[in-house]
């Protein structure tokens, strides 16, 4: 039970802080709860990390062997996925829906002059479905506001071509209320009328733009003609527009019975991401860690692991959605790599969750095993950055200078990717005149490894210089001169898109910006700015004093010294009353500093 606890606590440390579903396991290895949450980890920690007063609660938690969970965009988005995984596994601690009730959607129907209306079912008719929506008073109110906009019509007739020739149908009240243009009897053109439908389906997809241009117009115009009243209507309008969001990714009309499947390769492992889609809402959510023998692809993978997924959850779609193109053969499958539209946000919510799994094993990596985890960056670093060892040990360097003035060099090392701040170094240019930042590098990196080889001291495997091209090109003179070319790896980074120059080549190379070894150097450079910055103030700073009070004449470094151990700025200096002063430097030294500092004001 003990190891039970310790595995559980070690999931709680690393759940992502988002919005998503989440799933109890019992020793069975089935689901007994489901429960959505708008932070994920604070959530499910909290069954854990107090005593719980509901004996019925307490019996969950103690039942609970293993924990996973599916990741969204929006707490509407977990609870919709909630609401189909309770419907799908109806585990035994989650209150059990006694109806087939869903959420309301708002239909645009398949007919001659389309009707616009909120409907609870799905029908397969070939009219469009859009949602589904928090509540029905949402959607109410977004058709009001539509009906406020544009003519539509709210009866059931047979508006075709042939029916409307006939004069079968006449016109209602609706007409007479101008809330309909009356295509029953043909006194509105359907191309017109399609007009109107066409405006209606951006706004319920969240294309809004236009449409609030065109309130504002209408609000202005009234307050112009001081109707304030219905202008603030109209405000009232925009604001619902506003915050009202359609799109959901988890309950898609559109998408149906399909399976979504995405890997993040690793160089020794795969992360593998698998949805099943039936009816167009999420069923099934499931990631896993597959570890690879051989160079096995991206395809190589799929192809081991879709099979199993899909019996272990009994699939039979005869589509699967992938990341990108494949030469994958299932038979009765067909594979297909969506670019855009309500298949790639599956795609994209797949890949986010295979992100998180991935982050969330690394992080229990760190936890039960440093020395592992520190290896595995380590090892990328000398990947990514083309080294022959493992680095570890790294050394990043930096200028500062205000105007020319002051300039100084920060060097930070860091080892096993740790920084080691005992190691740090800065150095006050002494050669260089003027701000040439090329020249300071230069013999910043110069002054740094002859001391090191002067006292025999280990070198670094990699050498980071905060800069491009420039930079690096002086960091390299500075190694010749040692004779170190080429004995120790170094590059240069740029700030503004993070490039990394590498000696002799004219282009940079670009580093996948969620990579953890760019992240390493990332806090590298990020420390060596820090470190010199510091140092850089704290020398203005300190010239500054000396400058204020070594100019009075009559004090010496002895009275400066006392003068700022009692105190501290030369701004309390300043504000001092000759009895302050005196009490610390006596009253002769005390009134050399008043008279000093009045005649200045």
């Amino acid at each position: 039970m003990s190891a039970k606890r310790e595995s559980i606590q070690l999931k709680l440390k690393v759940l992502p802080e988002k919005p998503g579903v989440y799933q109890f396991y019992d020793l069975d290895g089935k689901i007994i709860y489901v429960g959505k949450a708008k932070n994920i980890k604070k959530r499910v920690s909290s069954y854990f990390n107090k005593t719980q007063e509901n004996g019925k609660t307490r019996v969950l938690v103690n039942k609970i062997i293993d924990i996973k969970y599916l990741v969204v965009d929006t707490e509407f988005d977990a609870l919709l996925l909630e609401n189909n995984l309770i419907k799908k596994y109806q585990p035994k601690y989650n209150i059990q829906l006694k109806d087939d009730k869903t959420y309301p959607w708002i239909c645009i129907k398949k007919e001659p002059f389309p009707r616009v209306f909120t409907t609870r079912r799905l029908v397969k008719d070939g009219s469009k479905y859009f949602g589904p929506y928090p509540s029905v008073r949402v959607v109410n109110t977004l058709l009001d506001l539509i009906r406020d906009i544009y003519p539509l019509r709210t009866c059931a007739l047979d508006l075709s071509a042939e029916k409307i020739a006939k004069k079968t149908h006449k016109v209602c009240l609706e007409y007479h209320l101008g809330n309909c243009m009356g295509g029953c009897e043909g006194y509105e053109r359907e191309e017109k009328y399609n007009t109107y439908i066409s405006d209606i389906e951006h706004i319920v997809k969240g294309n809004l733009s236009a449409v609030i241009r065109s309130l504002k117009d209408s609000m202005n115009k009234h307050a112009a003609d001081l109707q304030f009243e219905h202008a603030q209507e109209i405000k009232s309008k925009i604001d619902i527009i506003e915050r009202y969001k359609a799109k959901s990714t988890v309950v898609s009309p559109t998408v149906h019975e399909v399976d979504v499947i995405t890997v993040l390769d690793d160089e020794k492992v795969a992360y593998v991401n698998y949805l099943v889609i039936n009816n167009g809402a999420i069923i099934h959510g499931y990631t896993v860690e597959v570890k690879k023998k051989l160079e096995e692809s991206i395809s190589d993978i799929i192809g081991f692991v879709l099979p199993e997924m899909r019996t272990q959850f009994e699939s039979s779609s005869k589509e699967v959605l992938v990341s990108e193109n494949t030469d994958i053969k299932l038979d009765g499958i067909n594979f297909f790599s969506p670019q855009r539209g309500d298949k790639k946000a599956l795609i994209d919510l797949s890949e986010r969750n295979t992100r998180f799994y991935r982050l969330e094993k690394r992080k229990q990596e760190k936890l039960k095993n440093p020395e592992r985890h520190t290896d595995r960056i380590l090892e990328q670093i000398r990947v990514d950055f083309r080294l022959k060892d493992k680095p570890v040990h790294i050394e990043c360097f930096d200028n500062s200078n205000l105007q020319g003035t002051n300039a100084v060099s920060a060097c930070v090392v860091f080892k096993n990717g740790k920084p080691s701040k005992k190691d740090y170094r800065h150095f006050n240019i002494k050669t260089v005149v003027g701000p040439d930042d090329f020249a300071s590098m230069e013999e910043a990196v110069f002054r740094r490894y002859k001391r090191m080889l002067d006292e025999g001291l280990s070198l670094p495997q990699l050498i980071v210089i905060d800069g491009g091209k420039g930079q690096l090109s002086s960091s390299l003179i500075a190694l010749e001169r040692l004779n170190l070319r080429g004995k120790i790896a170094i590059v240069g980074i740029a700030k503004r898109l993070e490039e990394i120059f590498f000696p002799g080549d004219s282009l940079p190379i670009y580093i996948d910006k969620r990579s953890e070894s760019l992240k390493v150097i990332q806090y590298l450079r990020n420390e060596a700015h820090r470190f010199g910055i510091t140092h850089h103030r704290n020398k203005r700073s300190k010239e500054f004093v000396q400058s204020e009070l070594t100019e009075i004449v009559g004090i010496g470094p002895k009275t400066h010294e006392d003068l700022m151990r009692s105190f501290n700025t030369i701004r309390k200096i300043k504000e001092a009353d000759m009895a302050s002063l005196s009490a610390v430097v006596g009253a002769s030294k005390a009134k050399l500093v008043l008279d000093y500092f009045n005649r200045k004001k």
